[in-house]
């Protein structure tokens, strides 16, 4: 409505100019001025308005078509997405760890079994710490190399009269490239300074020792360093059998699960189970409700019509989008049949309102997750599961380059560089159009003042305005 009316007032405004000009035209013999360039205007704007309209108002549609099915495209990607896992029924197969006790974290990768173990732990994993004699605040300790090695990595510092006290003994031992795992500090006690030296490494096979050239001191060396933490690997049993890690996130002991062990473990017996994760399962499902009353409000808002203000949505009976919120709701709406056995959403709490949206009751889900896990891993199996349906039909529609979003995108593209094009030549043709009345009228208008003068004159000659000769009489 508002492209017509906007073509309309265009060329009401360049009737005015013209009836302006023509009166011009007409008042010229009296001495009236025509205005050449509202002329040309006018004329050029009544001549190429519609064509304009026309032009505009393609590209206008193509553009908020594009925008509408970027917003179905993002939609469906999303509930694409939100299938993961329930497409293929992986999430059905995941497996999650739980402790009975505190002080151990346990995760599972995709080679866990399920089970239950009992984990006790006798100690966790500590890195090695050593502390030097006491030094004098900035005292020298002459030169030459200090070697420190941890496990079969040595480093060697080479001190000088630039770096031989112990702060820039541990500025070099930090910086170092080639530190095999070590950090270094100085603490000052009430007995003078210290070098504290600390494995990056828990384990007994990470233990610090240092040596030093006779030059440099003989405290330098790893009998002269008193030992603050011990290095010392984790022990615990898992059902009964000893094991024991360097480190305190235990990954070998139990085929894909890892435990992580803290303090508050040490003398502690728990039980580790390992079972379907119920809760991830949920929030798949959840995921997907969510994703789907997305969709359907998307595209009721891009499909709607409001009869009070006779205004429709920019793809309102579009044959694709009616295609694609068919199909989907036939999937989500009907059964799978799997053994024999028809099976559907609303097993699993997952029900179509009458507004075409779902709702979802995860104690439904759980208790049937309970009493029969297949029922709910079957609904969504690799074959022809309704994951699996969903998933391939919005591929035909968001698929790069072959999908019909994708296609019907690149149509429009090519219109919009076509109705650029036709746009360019009509403002070429615009442009000489304007250089030709330019020229006719100028021409006119020179024509005109030459006649006035004429006239002028010839009114002068026979006795001036009001004579009985003369062209304008009073």
């Amino acid at each position: 409505m508002s492209t017509v009316t906007s073509a309309s007032s265009a060329i009401a405004s360049a009737n005015s100019v013209l009836q302006e000009a023509a009166q011009s035209i007409l008042s010229g013999a009296t001495g009236s001025t025509l205005d050449v360039t509202s002329l040309v205007s006018a004329l050029v704007t009544a001549s190429t308005a519609g064509q304009q309209q026309t032009i505009d108002n393609a590209i206008s549609s193509d553009n908020t078509t594009l925008s509408a099915l970027g917003q179905v495209n993002s939609s469906l990607s999303s509930l694409q997405s939100s299938l993961a896992g329930l497409d293929d029924g992986s999430a059905f197969t995941a497996l999650s760890a739980t402790m009975s006790g505190s002080g151990i974290t346990a995760t599972t990768t995709s080679d866990a079994a399920a089970g239950s173990y009992t984990v006790a732990v006798q100690q966790i994993a500590t890195a090695n710490q050593i502390s030097s004699k006491a030094y004098a605040t900035n005292a020298t300790l002459g030169t030459g190399n200090l070697n420190i090695t941890i496990g079969s990595s040595t480093m060697t510092i080479a001190l000088n009269s630039s770096n031989n006290t112990l702060s820039g003994i541990a500025s070099a031992i930090n910086s170092a490239s080639n530190n095999p795992g070590v950090t270094a500090a100085v603490v000052t006690g009430t007995d003078g300074q210290h070098l504290v030296l600390t494995s990056t490494q828990t384990g007994a096979a990470n233990d610090i020792s240092v040596t030093a050239d006779p030059t440099v001191d003989s405290g330098m060396a790893t009998a002269n360093f008193t030992q603050e933490t011990a290095g010392q690997d984790a022990k615990l049993t898992i059902s009964g059998e000893p094991v024991d890690s360097a480190s305190n996130n235990v990954t070998n002991a139990l085929t894909g699960v890892t435990l992580s062990l803290s303090s508050a473990s040490v003398g502690t017996s728990q039980t580790l189970s390992v079972a379907t994760n119920t809760s991830a399962i949920t929030n798949d499902v959840q995921s997907f409700v969510s994703a789907y009353n997305s969709w359907i409000s998307t595209t009721q808002s891009l499909a709607s019509y409001s009869s009070s203000t006779a205004t429709a949505g920019p793809l309102l009976g579009d044959s694709m989008l009616d295609s694609a919120v068919n199909g989907i709701a036939s999937i989500v709406s009907g059964g799978i049949t799997v053994g024999g056995q028809t099976l559907t959403l609303a097993q699993i709490g997952v029900n179509l309102t009458d507004t075409g949206t779902l709702t979802f009751t995860s104690a439904t889900l759980q208790a049937t997750l309970a009493s029969s896990p297949s029922t709910v891993s079957s609904v969504f199996n690799a074959t022809n599961g309704i994951g699996e349906q969903l998933n391939s039909l919005i591929n035909t529609f968001i698929a790069p380059v072959t999908g019909q979003i994708a296609q019907r995108e690149s149509s429009i593209n090519t219109d919009i560089t076509n109705q650029g094009e036709a746009n360019s030549t009509l403002s070429a043709y615009a442009a000489t159009l304007t250089t030709q009345y330019q020229t006719e009228f100028t021409a006119l208008d020179s024509l005109m003042a030459e006649t006035q003068s004429n006239t002028s004159y010839l009114n002068q000659l026979f006795g001036g305005d009001g004579s009985a000769g003369t062209i304008n009489k009073s």
